[in-house]
């Protein structure tokens, strides 16, 4: 039989259901070929267990050997005649002291997998300056033996080169989590602080096997009971169950507290009494939690309190809150989010506008925390502005984990592939090689404060978020956070294997899937540049339709500006001017009708339906073959799962294989995947009608017209549609 029939029969016998709990952390037993190289490689661990995150280490190494070889090694604290692994700092194994410079260059967080030859044996460290260190690269040990890479030779040298890798969940304290696709908050604010649930130490083992070390526990939409003192004994007691994996606990702050809980008649930032309140109310909360993180703060945006109901401006704002921390080592991550009631000529200026101007007055614990691009987590944008234009300010990359335009948790689509394209674009704020990545990780500027944040999409289902594949972006933020130039389809590998089998018959369909995703997705809901043009409120569906209501950019007309005679928003300089935001060489381009990228064509210019394409074609006909096109990629995404969920004849004559993905995943995957197809077919055939509706064009040969009538698809209500902002 073929090497791939034999991979398959012996994963066989490991797939077994499951229900996503595990995520990527499942250790199921290797191959047998690959399991007694590893017991010969791991067969005696030197491991102390003096410390929490000591015993965290130990503790996840013994549950992962036991896992993925069948049984764990002896582990001792102290060194062995036997020893094969030592793990540890300089400080706490006499072992590692030696390797003291090489381990110390690495920093607090780095750390070393090294073979070497140690007392007459072959040896591996995992070795950090750091007990967090030794964590993290157990993590990573853990990670080679899940995808079946060798050990023969490691030599592993791992530095986070973000500093701040921080998931921001948007969980209010009633349990609701705003744009939340995966059930209630996993926060149980009500039996906290006395009862933690195990839940959230599982949380903080996934997110230490990332690399993130900080979580956000409450929405930027934010209710001043959070820093209430019975909440902060809750967020306490959460913090005491994530310290020995390295992550700290920070809090969004209203900026309205000292009126709301202080009794204030202001909170105006150089108000003596407001100082004073910040002040005392940090020193109570660094006497609860003495690692405290700081404040994520969103203020003066979609109606939240900040200092410009004073006449004061951001700078003012995050320095009073930074100043009450600075004592403390605290930052404050101070969002540039922000669209002010009166509606600008276009809201894609605004957030550059308002922040640009004020680069080098914010303190040093500052760092301005900026979403990908420039309006609100759509399918594709451009890159923000802001990155490239603040060289004095730290600036913190925002993503959005939770799939809030992007169908929800039932759509597969990969994120790894977006936040690739943001990172490696480049600013030309420092010539050709100032990507937004060098901007994030601080080495264009040399910012030794730097941070990459994402909105999770983390509740309480039994699959963390929602859906099996959304896995896989909580785990690509994670890793992209650590490293921001890793590679989105090397990270997909690793996720695919680790989640469902290293077998490459498996790991290469599922990586095509993943990878194909997002396009997919660009292409059925927002092509060519579109942007914004889902249904109100609640987001769920198309809606380029939508118009009226209290704010113009609220609305998707504002947005595609399809009239008779063309579509696209004008932001070349002879329309709103967003193109002077970039760098004069991205602006020139950007500008031109002749130069800009297709993928954002709409995005920068209104364009005749009769413009001619790259394709030859005209761009209505353009626009609905892409529109097509889209679903026909979710179409192959299903055929490419079929082949690995399908009994399947793999040699003239055999019996047909049992399907190498469990049936209980399969299930819940298949029936996602046929959501997904049916509603890409509905954004297509929607989306079509109503431009159709505006250009009264007939549609290209070939193409078949919506299933039903515009007026249909403009009547459908979903009241129940999840995840609306209350």
């Amino acid at each position: 039989m073929s090497s791939v029939v034999i991979a398959l029969l012996l994963f066989m016998g490991n797939a077994h259901a499951e229900d996503g709990y595990a995520l990527w952390l499942r250790y199921v037993p290797v191959e047998p070929a690959f399991a007694a190289t590893y017991r010969a490689q791991l067969s005696d661990i030197v491991a102390p267990d003096a410390t929490p995150t000591q015993r965290a280490a130990r503790v996840e190494l013994e549950r992962g050997l036991a896992g993925l070889l069948g049984k764990a090694p002896p582990m001792h604290a102290e060194a062995t005649q036997q020893y094969a692994v030592v793990l540890g700092t300089p400080a706490s194994s006499t072992l590692l002291a030696p390797l003291r410079s090489e381990i110390e260059s690495l920093g607090t967080e780095g750390y070393l997998l090294k073979r070497m030859q140690r007392d007459g044996r072959s040896v591996l460290v995992v070795a950090g300056q750091k007990d967090i260190g030794v964590l993290y690269g157990v993590f990573h040990l853990l990670r080679l033996l899940q995808t079946g890479a060798s050990l023969d030779a490691l030599d592993v040298h791992e530095s986070p080169r973000v500093q701040l890798r921080v998931l921001d969940h948007w969980d209010n304290l009633d349990g609701y989590v705003e744009r939340g696709y995966a059930g209630r908050s996993l926060w149980d604010w009500q039996s906290l602080p006395e009862w933690k649930d195990p839940r959230y130490t599982d949380y903080a083992r996934a997110n230490a096997s990332l690399g993130i070390n900080g979580t956000v526990l409450n929405n930027v939409n934010a209710s001043a009971w959070s820093l209430a003192p019975a909440y902060l004994d809750k967020a306490a007691a959460l913090a005491e169950v994530f310290r020995p994996y390295g992550i700290r606990v920070y809090l969004s702050a209203r900026f309205s507290a000292p009126i709301e809980l202080g009794g204030l008649k202001t909170a105006d930032p150089i108000d003596p009494g407001v100082q004073r309140w910040w002040r005392d109310k940090v020193n109570e909360i660094y006497a609860r939690i003495p690692d405290f993180g700081g404040f994520l703060v969103k203020a003066n945006s979609e109606g939240q309190p900040g200092p410009q109901d004073y006449g004061r401006s951001h700078a003012d704002g995050a320095n009073l809150l930074a100043d009450a921390l600075a004592p403390h080592g605290g930052v404050v991550m101070w969002r540039a989010f922000v669209y002010a009631h009166e509606v600008p000529a276009d809201r894609a200026t605004q957030a550059y506008t308002e922040f640009a101007g004020l680069d080098g007055a914010f303190r040093p614990n500052v760092i301005v925390q900026v979403k990908n691009g420039p309006i609100d987590f759509q399918p594709r944008e451009p890159f923000h502005p802001l990155f490239g234009a603040m060289p004095r300010t730290p600036l913190m990359m925002e993503f959005q984990l939770t799939k809030e335009y992007l169908g929800f948790a039932t759509h597969l689509v990969y994120l790894g592939p977006l936040f690739e394209e943001v990172l490696r674009s480049d600013t030309r704020a420092r010539g050709k090689v100032s990507t937004v990545a060098s901007v994030v990780d601080g080495s264009l500027e040399g910012h030794a404060l730097t941070g990459m944040a994402g909105v999770a999409n983390i509740g309480n289902d039994r699959t963390w978020t929602g859906s099996h594949f959304d896995q896989a972006n909580w785990y690509a933020f994670g890793r992209l956070a650590w490293n921001p130039h890793q590679s989105a389809r090397d990270l997909a590998a690793d996720w695919a294997a680790m989640t469902f089998s290293p077998d490459p018959a498996v790991v290469q369909p599922i990586v095509q899937m993943m990878m194909a995703s997002r396009e997919a997705a660009v292409n059925y809901m927002t092509p060519l540049g579109l942007h914004h043009l889902m249904a109100r409120g609640h987001h769920y569906g198309p809606g380029p339709w939508v118009d009226g209501g209290p704010r113009p950019d609220w609305t998707s007309v504002y947005y595609h500006r399809a009239d008779r005679n063309g579509i696209g928003f004008d932001r070349s300089a002879s329309g709103s001017n967003a193109v002077a935001q970039y760098a004069p060489e991205l602006a020139a381009q950007y500008g031109d009708l002749t130069k800009v990228p297709e993928p954002l064509l709409l995005w920068f210019h209104h364009v005749p339906w009769d413009h001619r394409m790259a394709s030859g074609r005209p761009l209505w006909d353009e626009l609905v073959t892409r529109y097509s096109l889209g679903v026909k990629q979710v179409q192959e995404m299903q055929r490419q799962w079929s082949t690995l969920t399908h009994p399947t004849e793999v040699e003239r004559g055999a019996a047909p294989l049992a399907s190498p993905i469990d049936p209980q995943r399969n299930a819940q995957i298949s029936a996602f995947l046929r959501i997904q197809q049916r509603e890409a077919q509905w954004w297509r055939d929607a989306s079509i009608a109503y431009f159709q509706s505006i250009n009264g064009l007939p549609l290209p040969k070939g193409e078949a017209p919506p299933q039903h009538p515009l007026s249909y698809y403009q009547s459908l209500q979903f009241p129940s549609a999840p995840g609306d902002g209350r």
